[in-house]
């Protein structure tokens, strides 16, 4: 969630932090600062607010140290304010500290810090960390930091400072991510690559309680007992025009026109000579004969990849999947066994609760595939198989591109089960993947039609509350759909089954009500027709996204129809999201919403 940044070396380190730290705005934040140790004296600008307001305060200081911590804070204990922003000082001021996660035991060591006569001014957990470093600091920063982290309980990723030490400072993590940057006579760290790309590809990505000792020329890696750890270079091979706008108003709108580019890398590779051989995944016919269910468990966006991954999976694979909401997996004490497959989406691999949702499956003796995007996170590294969906960096809070190639990723896995099981032919098997091969071009000519999709935005944005509905497939859709317009437009809508309309839901529908359906699935399209009618009767304008080939029977019925190409209906999900997505972006943007950075909201959920 929040933004880390840590320089040490011979350029001026706030340039440098302020550039890494605005790379990591799409992380969500409402507060940012800095602390630089400048001649063996700690000072630190803080404010709350957007980053520019920080770079505005900066202008009249010379801060000109060549080594410093920068944060982007998301509150999660206190208010946001200039006070409770990041960095937090200890009491002598001596130690300065950045923290992302959360200290669960934080009000425990607030008592003992207080009794021992530390005074606190802000209302955050972090500020504990401060002055505990500062309680068992004897002139060992390292020691102090290891004391520190073998006492709180949490969430946590660390940057710490000390006013004695000017050539060297300590970072630590545990359930949040850090990596450190490998450069030439400087070093940093960061809560994610894009921070640091500008300036290095080397990258060691830190594993959980372990702790390094930076200076401008070494690295030294410990684990939690003190022992060196010997770190393998992980070189990124990404560009930083990946990460940036490429002439595209907003992150979410060249996302989108990245999907067709992004499914394709999904499973072109995947396709070798008509075959399909999925990397990194080693689960053979024997173990998939053998598997009693498969849980499919995921957050926001990911999770509503997995409802069509339930029904793709019990379609093709005639095996039972259920889907969790990983936030809930772990608390409703599972019945998992060794004879249940555990699917993990996360597009980040960083997300905290679906990583706790992995660790409970993976004790209970499941085996783990996850689907990631994020080569080397933490989930991907916890997991027995992995399919990665090279998506590239996904900047915008709101998941476009990830979510098509979780879908894409989710059905290449169903299909290679299925061959396996002997439950499709391969002659099915290669007429899906044609389809498949079909939606980069498809989507293609979606995003060509988008002009229609801003218009009929433009009329509508002033709605109050929107509703989806959908059957099947698209119901999985439909709560998409409505997750997406949420996130970005602050609109209230909610993610109906088409059939339980008239179990209660009707009842919310008036005069100028709209509705959005999906309608994607041949064998219930005339059932979805019989909805539209029954929300129309009662007032509703309909806005119907559908296949060509229904459009012309479709506008006698609903108010506009957006198409998507023909394709297998089994596949349609993947192309048919991309119209709800440019829906909401459009909405959004009428409103005047910041798209790429919604309120309240973070790109990696890194706290429970």
């Amino acid at each position: 969630m929040c933004g880390i940044v840590g320089y040490i070396g011979n350029r001026k380190a706030i340039p440098v932090l302020l550039s890494g730290l605005s790379k990591l705005e799409y992380r969500g934040y409402d507060s940012a600062g800095v602390a630089i140790n400048e001649n063996g004296k700690l000072r630190v600008e803080k404010c709350k607010g957007r980053l520019t307001s920080l770079e505005e305060r900066l202008k009249t200081e010379n801060l000109d140290g060549g080594m410093g911590i920068g944060h982007t804070r998301w509150a999660t204990h206190g208010e946001p304010n200039d006070i409770n922003s990041h960095p937090h000082i200890s009491q002598s001021g001596e130690i300065a500290v950045v923290h992302n996660g959360i200290i669960e035991n934080y009000i425990q060591l607030k008592e003992f810090l207080v009794e021992r006569g530390y005074n606190f001014k802000s209302d955050t957990d972090t500020e504990v960390v401060a002055h505990l470093v500062e309680h068992y600091y004897k002139g060992d920063l390292l020691d102090a930091v290891m004391k520190v982290i073998d006492e709180i309980e949490g969430s946590y990723a660390l940057g710490v400072l000390s006013k004695d030490n000017e050539d060297m400072f300590v970072c630590a993590r545990k359930d949040s991510p850090l990596v450190i940057g490998l450069g030439d006579g400087e070093n940093f760290i960061a809560s994610d690559i894009p921070a640091i790309l500008e300036y290095t590809r080397n990258i060691y990505i830190l594993e959980d309680k372990e702790v390094a000792v930076m200076t401008k020329d070494s690295v030294k890696v410990f684990n939690s007992l003190g022992a060196p750890v010997k770190k393998e270079v992980f070189k990124v091979n990404w560009d930083v025009e990946a990460a940036e706008k490429g002439g595209y108003e907003h992150f979410m709108m060249k996302e989108m026109y990245e999907e067709p580019k992004v499914i394709r890398d999904t499973f072109s590779p995947r396709i070798i000579n008509g075959e399909l051989k999925l990397d990194n995944i080693n689960i053979t016919k024997e173990e998939i004969d053998n598997l009693q269910k498969i849980y499919i468990v995921a957050c926001g966006t990911a999770y509503h990849a997995g409802v069509v991954g339930k029904y793709i999976i019990e379609k093709l694979c005639k095996i039972p999947v259920e889907v969790d909401v990983a936030s809930e997996f772990r608390y409703r004490d599972p019945l998992i066994t060794d004879k249940d497959l555990t699917i993990i989406i996360s597009q980040s691999g960083e997300t905290l609760d679906t990583l706790f949702a992995l660790r409970e499956a993976k004790n209970k003796g499941s085996r783990i595939l996850s689907i990631v995007n994020v080569v080397g996170s933490s989930i991907a590294r916890s997991s027995d198989d992995v399919l990665y969906t090279w998506a590239g960096p996904e900047i915008a809070v709101a998941s476009t591109k990830a979510y098509n190639t979780q879908l894409t990723a989710l059905y290449l896995v169903a299909l290679d089960f299925a061959l396996k099981k002997g439950t499709i032919s391969k002659e099915e098997a290669d007429n899906i993947l044609a389809s498949l091969k079909e939606i980069p071009a498809g989507i293609e000519e979606i995003l060509k039609d988008k002009e229609n999709i801003q218009k009929f935005a433009h009329r509508h944005y002033n709605a109050k509350s929107i509703f989806f509905i959908g059957r099947s497939l698209d119901y999985a859709l439909s709560m998409e759909g409505s997750l997406k317009l949420k996130e970005i437009s602050y609109i209230h809508s909610e993610a109906y089954a088409g059939g339980e309309l008239k179990h209660g839901t009707i009842a919310l529908i008036e005069k100028g009500t709209l509705v959005v359906c999906p309608m994607t699935q041949d064998s219930l399209f005339d059932k979805m027709v019989s909805n539209i009618r029954e929300v129309k009767a009662r007032g509703a304008v309909v806005l119907a996204i559908t296949q060509q080939r229904h459009k012309e029977e479709l506008e006698k019925t609903a108010d506009l129809v957006l198409t998507i190409p023909d394709v297998d209906s089994l596949i349609a999900p993947i192309s048919a999201v991309t119209p709800l997505q440019l829906f909401a972006y459009y909405m959004a943007l009428e409103k005047g919403c910041d798209v790429d950075k919604p309120r309240n909201l973070a790109k990696s959920v890194t706290v429970e």
